[in-house]
């Protein structure tokens, strides 16, 4: 295999790609720096309804988020029309790392519309915020959360999207139970993970997840499942919205 970027290396494999030739994926993982109103959160979880939980991508690997090569292997444009962005809608964008997909967002959503940029990671959305000068990007509100609390506003948020992110939150239930409180009244959340069901695509086992874990970890936690989208070349794509027949609790672990 031939890895074009020394450095991912060092900083830790959590991609690996197999027959991708010279831009084969690599997401360096490091545990992020703590911030300081994390001692009062529970530690997190190891596993999850049977799953075992990734480790969250250090910002050290943000330009694997911005590869030459992402847009060929997971088709974005797609994923950005399956969405129904309107103008004016106020979305997330959550886990948005240097902001890849905020952009992309914020220009769906028009000057009246916002994306709420949610990161646990400070250093990324200084990232986010390079990039969006050179864009002359606006429209986006920087929120630095933490690994238990997105910390978005009630009732406001019309879409949250959430790509190659869940499988990494180490408190899911409590991440679940934010971002239902947030959704608006016909608000959906959008699950993007590469599919475990395919043994072709060429992420690590630990980065993916199958159709079948999602929906059960999502209903659980007072979600239905909406919409799916399939056209995608390596990933799911599952919109869910809030159940409200959902009488919880959702399970801990």
């Amino acid at each position: 295999m031939r890895f074009r970027v020394l450095f991912f290396l060092l900083a830790g494999l959590a991609f690996v790609g197999r027959g991708v030739a010279d831009d084969e994926l690599i997401k360096p993982t490091k545990p992020p720096t703590a911030k300081k109103d994390e001692g009062k959160i529970p530690p997190g979880l190891t596993h999850y309804m049977g799953r075992e939980i990734a480790q969250t991508m250090h910002f050290a690997g943000a330009p694997w988020l911005t590869r030459e090569s992402r847009n060929r292997e997971e088709e974005p444009a797609k994923l950005m029309k399956a969405l129904h962005i309107k103008p004016g809608m106020t979305v997330c964008d959550l886990g948005c790392g240097n902001g890849f997909y905020t952009l992309k967002l914020a220009k769906e959503v028009g000057p009246e519309g916002k994306v709420l940029a949610v990161e646990i990671q400070q250093e990324m959305l200084d990232l986010l915020a390079k990039r969006a000068e050179k864009a002359g990007v606006k429209n986006y509100q920087p929120i630095l959360g933490t690994v238990a609390d997105p910390k978005l506003p009630d009732g406001a948020v019309d879409l949250i999207l959430i790509v190659d992110v869940y499988h990494e939150m180490d408190h899911p239930v409590e991440m679940l139970a934010a971002m239902r409180k947030s959704l608006s009244k016909d608000g959906r959340m959008v699950l993007v993970e590469f599919r475990a069901e395919d043994d072709n695509v060429p992420i690590k086992p630990l980065h993916k997840m199958s159709k079948a874990q999602v929906k059960k970890e999502i209903t659980a936690n007072g979600f239905k499942l909406v919409e799916q989208y399939d056209d995608l070349p390596w990933q799911h794509v599952m919109f869910f919205g809030r159940d409200e027949d959902w009488k919880g609790p959702a399970p801990k672990e």
